[in-house]
């Protein structure tokens, strides 16, 4: 099982990745057979190519991401960052609540994010 430290260090690599990283860089993170939720309750991506393609949206978008929460136990974190996404003259910040579940070797395993419209707004 991968340590606590471990887990802060990747998921806090995950939000440097969401601010700056690209798809590839991502994709990285996760387990072969990693599945993707975000956010809960609609597609679940399954598998690198599938997450790849999830997160290659916004490969050409302007973004900061900033962590606000982050809790470790067991396998498992839960955190909650702020994204903050620009795209010509909109932004929008979307307040998620990610939870990953990591495998034997410290890959994300599973990812879901917690949020729906009202935990988004424009600036």
């Amino acid at each position: 099982m991968p340590s606590a430290e471990h887990i802060a260090e990747t998921v806090n690599r995950y939000i440097s990745l969401v601010a700056k990283g690209t798809a590839d860089d991502l994709v990285e993170l996760y387990a072969d057979d990693a599945t993707v939720e975000d956010p809960v309750g609609g597609e679940v991506h399954i598998g690198r190519q599938a997450i790849h393609g999830f997160y290659a949206a916004v490969d050409n978008v302007q973004r900061e991401c900033e962590l606000v929460t982050l809790r470790v136990a067991g396998n498992e974190a839960a955190f909650h960052f702020k994204l903050t996404v620009s795209a010509g003259d909109t932004r929008m910040l979307i307040e998620p609540i990610d939870v990953m579940v990591f495998d034997g070797d410290g890959k994300i395993a599973a990812m879901k994010a917690y949020w729906s419209p009202e935990n988004a707004r424009q600036l």
